[in-house]
């Protein structure tokens, strides 16, 4: 009787003990998720360091390409009816603007890795032929303004229509992402034309440029104050403020895409920013404005 029931005891000992050897082994499968082996060593008192994920946005892009219109171009800014690429805002080697590039690949950086694709007089329409000669230079950062040809028109029903404006620049901005998955965009919003028209209305030369063919939308019958020529800048205003709405909008839709948040349109160009040729288009001075607003969006830490 003794020795069955010390024999009873031995076996409930090692069922048991088999039963909190499968408790402490579900226990530590469980600990480190599904079949992995539990950590041992230095591993199971400090655990494997975490990767440092990779910033999505380079603040420090390696190569620029520029693409747009007269503006990127230069024009106006050293004689008149020409371009003057030296000075663009966006890859001129200029010492008076210290370009975007210039201020993100030193002078000698940006003259060997930095290419102004815009052409004078561009539309967005435009902009998918550019961004594809962009891409066959492989830039780490494409920077874009386009958009104010759209609205300088003969008249106001000849401005580009929103939805084709919208659909031009998406086609644009697939074609460099297709070709260039990592390429980092910078778009600058449409200045705002009306105050540009304000501003240079007072400069009798610059008038008489204005004839020559400038933003008739917008410049023609600089000095009419009726109704008719207050409509008319009003529409072409509002397809500003239209354009710029869709520069946001579809920028927003890719996260290597950065809007300068409407700060070229917001930027209070005088006198002295704009071209003492036309005094419309940026002078160097203006340029340098410009190449600031890029700069400080290009390299912001977040925006």
């Amino acid at each position: 009787m003794e020795q069955a029931t010390r024999r009873g005891t031995r076996r409930s000992r090692a069922v048991l003990a088999l039963v909190t050897a499968a408790a402490l082994g579900v226990a530590g499968c469980d600990a480190v998720g599904g079949d992995s082996p539990a950590p041992s060593g230095t591993e199971a008192k400090h655990g494997r360091p975490s990767p440092k994920p990779t910033p999505v946005w380079d603040t420090s892009p390696d190569s620029v390409a520029a693409v747009g219109d007269s503006i990127t171009r230069g024009f106006d800014a050293c004689s008149v009816l020409s371009d003057c690429p030296e000075v663009s805002w966006a890859t001129g080697g200029s010492e008076e603007v210290d370009s975007l590039a210039v201020r993100l690949l030193g002078r000698a950086g940006a003259a060997e890795r930095s290419w102004n694709l815009a052409v004078t007089g561009a539309r967005m329409a435009d902009l998918p032929g550019q961004m594809a000669r962009a891409v066959e230079r492989s830039p780490e950062l494409v920077a874009v303004m386009a958009g104010a040809n759209d609205a300088c028109r003969d008249t106001t029903s000849a401005m580009t229509p929103v939805a084709d404006f919208r659909a031009d620049f998406r086609a644009a901005l697939r074609m460099l992402r297709e070709a260039l998955p990592k390429a980092q965009v910078y778009v600058a919003s449409v200045p705002d034309l009306k105050r540009l028209w304000s501003q240079g209305r007072t400069n009798a030369l610059g008038k008489q440029v204005w004839k020559l063919g400038i933003c008739p939308s917008m410049l023609g019958d600089a000095d009419a104050l009726d109704a008719a020529a207050t409509q008319r800048r009003e529409t072409v205003q509002k397809r500003v403020e239209d354009y710029n709405k869709v520069l946001e909008e579809v920028c927003a839709e890719d996260r290597r895409c950065r809007f300068d948040g409407g700060a070229v349109y917001e930027y209070r160009f005088g006198t002295e920013q704009l071209s003492h040729w036309d005094w419309f288009h940026p002078s160097i001075d203006g340029q340098a404005r410009l190449a600031e607003i890029a700069y400080r969006t290009v390299t912001a830490a977040k925006w």
